[in-house]
């Protein structure tokens, strides 16, 4: 038996042999310490000792794979959790397919088909009814969460790759309107109306590939591009407000402190959610807010991880200079994303550490190294 796989056990004295069902005594320490000191038992007599595993279930640490849901015929490349709940997961993979998975069971529910190449994204629609794919194919797709059916043919509008996806924010839509915004391998993002199934706007000011897209809690767009900006872009009319300029190669990824609280929405972890429209929406603002809020005011803090080995700490509504640069990586950072209550930042990175940092100031938190094998 591996030394990982060993089954404690606790260790009990029967005071009496002949009958299982008698008083026994736990041995919390040694026998002399709990059996001949106390008096229970002299050293000549006999003992009988029982032995019994403290878990049923073998228990495996924190740190290892406690279990591998199987299915897909090709690399997983995307996924994201259920906004509604951790026990619904969407994936999207290199066989063309997404899929949805049931988490408490760990079988696969349904299997999302129609993709004609790599799906690259996937991302519920915050009160938990839709999930849009992008893929390699050019492509989106809506597809019905519950049964996993296609909700009409592919959206067509972009040339190239779909290279991320954000839906609206609940308190921010219009009533019975779900729209949702793309990034695209064309330089373009486009605003995608999921009712009527037609792009709104397209917004194309970055000179390279659009690698990740952000829509925020205030109102505001972020992209981040392989041009070494990011642009911040008002969702009312597609107007460009800001560009931050301070990576000096690709910016890879973004990350938003209240992201978190934008994909779920109204939903909270007991399980209880408003029942009328007005109360889903007011409890999405209260939600937002609350996580917004720092020093008195709504605050959108931004973080980018870049080619260049570094991240940086942006507030776009204050300015268009970082907050901070956050050094220690020694090469290209991937991928970034705030803590739930946006105190903290993770960002993983080719030299195989994932760092913690401060949500605030962009201090270094923590470094731990670890096995990261990222497709580009």
């Amino acid at each position: 038996m591996q030394e990982d796989d060993r089954v404690p056990y606790t260790f009990s004295l029967l005071t009496n042999s002949a009958n299982p069902d008698s008083a026994v005594i736990d041995i919390t320490n040694d026998l002399w310490t709990s059996v001949l000191k106390p008096g229970h038992k002299t050293t000549e007599d006999v003992l009988t000792l029982v032995y019994t595993p403290q878990a049923v279930f073998r228990v495996r640490a924190v740190s290892r794979c406690s279990s591998a849901i199987s299915g897909h015929g090709d690399a997983i490349l995307t996924a994201q959790f259920s906004p509604a709940s951790s026990s619904r997961m969407a994936t999207g993979s290199g066989d063309g397919t997404a899929r949805i998975w049931d988490c408490d069971t760990e079988t696969p529910m349904h299997t999302l088909k129609g993709h004609k190449s790599w799906v690259l994204c996937v991302s519920w629609s915050p009160d938990a009814k839709y999930i849009a794919t992008g893929s390699m194919d050019n492509t989106t797709r809506l597809w019905d969460a519950k049964t996993g059916k296609a909700l009409g043919d592919a959206m067509r509008g972009h040339t190239k790759w779909i290279t991320g996806l954000s839906w609206e924010p609940y308190h921010l839509q219009k009533p019975d309107v779900y729209r949702f915004v793309s990034s695209s391998k064309d330089q373009t993002i486009r605003i995608w109306n999921a009712t009527l199934r037609r792009v709104e706007l397209t917004m194309s000011a970055h000179s390279a590939a659009v690698t990740c897209v952000k829509w925020g809690g205030i109102g505001y767009i972020y992209s981040a591009s392989q041009d070494k900006t990011i642009k911040v872009w008002d969702a009312k009319d597609g107007k460009l407000l800001h560009s931050l300029n301070a990576h000096a190669h690709w910016v890879n990824h973004l990350a938003l402190s209240t992201d978190f609280v934008l994909r779920t929405a109204y939903h909270e972890h007991t399980g209880k959610a408003p029942t009328t429209e007005e109360g889903k929406v007011g409890k999405a603002r209260e939600r937002f807010e609350k996580a917004a809020t720092l020093g008195g005011e709504i605050v959108e803090r931004l973080v980018t991880a870049s080619d260049d080995f570094t991240m940086y700490l942006w507030e776009p509504k204050k300015g268009t200079k970082p907050i901070a640069r956050l050094l220690g990586h020694q090469k290209l950072v991937n991928h970034v994303s705030f803590s739930p209550d946006g105190r903290l930042i993770a960002s993983a990175s080719f030299d195989n550490h994932v760092k913690l940092w401060d949500g605030r100031d962009g201090k270094l938190v923590l470094s731990s190294q670890c096995n990261i094998q990222v497709l580009r």
